[in-house]
């Protein structure tokens, strides 16, 4: 990748190794054992040059765009040139160019779908936190993203939340220790569950998931300051926030939706967790669309 566009994936929160490995990745399974797009290299010079607008096809927020850079970047022969007319988090309408690309038109085509399949997908998911984020403007509450994400895309997923203004819980079971309640029974309860945590490692925040005022209030009492509170209805988060809310962050997650959500916010909890912001988001309808080339001068 150009220097430029790992500047770019740095500058917004990606590492430039992830993001190249899963963009060769995607490559590699559009372009086979052979390396080839039989169409482009049937159709188009070798020397042919051409510019091409990424244009959005539907309102949404965008998200990705250093992410397709870097398709254009490793799908090239020779020298491609990407320039952003939007950026992350930008909201955008129907027809709106959000970037230039110009290069060898073989490399173009042969990116293309690869680099509309990654910024379509994190704009989709970057359009839908956005929809929580703004319907949950006025209360205390953050929409947070959980671990329900496509295999191989978290690093863009749980990235494309945050372009949409929305906060990324844990990346995965390495930076957050989350007690639920397969382990509260494995280990025999939440207080040696929690102890066992803390012993063992001492560094890593713990979050406890309760289903009552009971053991939200047990597992504060244990020294957890962090409870996800599951499937309960706002009258019962409600009485969690009395009994606990000063002593411990609260999150609400199970059955929220956008209709929803205004009265689970006026709970008091800090967060809503809704695995739909990356497991069920639609994607925003982006194209590449190449320019026609200029009439040539006759002798």
């Amino acid at each position: 990748m150009k220097l430029s566009t790992t500047q770019a994936l740095r500058a917004a929160g990606l590492d430039p190794a992830v993001v190249e490995r899963i963009v060769r990745g995607a490559l590699d399974e559009d372009l086979g054992p052979e390396r080839r797009d039989v169409t482009s290299v049937a159709t188009v010079p070798d020397e042919q040059v051409d510019t091409a607008d990424v244009v959005a096809r539907a309102d949404g927020v965008v998200a990705g765009l250093a992410v397709a850079a870097a398709v254009f970047d490793l799908a090239a022969t020779r020298t491609v040139r990407v320039l952003p007319v939007a950026a992350d988090g930008d909201r955008v309408a129907r027809g709106d160019v959000l970037a230039t690309v110009t290069g060898p038109t073989r490399s173009l085509l042969t990116a293309e779908r690869t680099a509309l399949n990654l910024l379509s997908r994190m704009s989709g998911v970057a359009t839908h936190t956005r929809a929580w984020v703004e319907a949950l403007a006025g209360t205390k509450a953050t929409v947070l993203d959980t671990r329900k994400t496509t295999p191989g895309l978290r690093a863009l997923e749980k990235y494309a939340v945050r372009a949409g203004g929305g906060a990324n819980k844990r990346l995965g079971l390495y930076d957050v220790a989350m007690i639920k309640d397969n382990h509260k029974l494995a280990a025999g309860g939440i207080g040696p569950a929690y102890r066992r945590v803390q012993e063992v490692f001492p560094d890593v925040p713990v979050q406890v998931e309760v289903t009552s005022v009971a053991e939200a209030v047990e597992a504060v009492e244990v020294g957890a300051d962090f409870l996800l509170c599951d499937n309960m209805t706002p009258e019962l988060l409600t009485e969690v926030v009395s009994a606990v809310g000063d002593r411990a962050e609260l999150e609400a997650t199970g059955g929220l939706t956008l209709d929803t959500v205004a009265e689970y916010a006026a709970t008091g909890v800090d967060y809503l967790s809704v695995g739909a912001l990356t497991h069920s988001s639609p994607i925003l309808d982006i194209a590449l669309d190449l320019r026609p080339a200029e009439p040539r001068a006759r002798d």
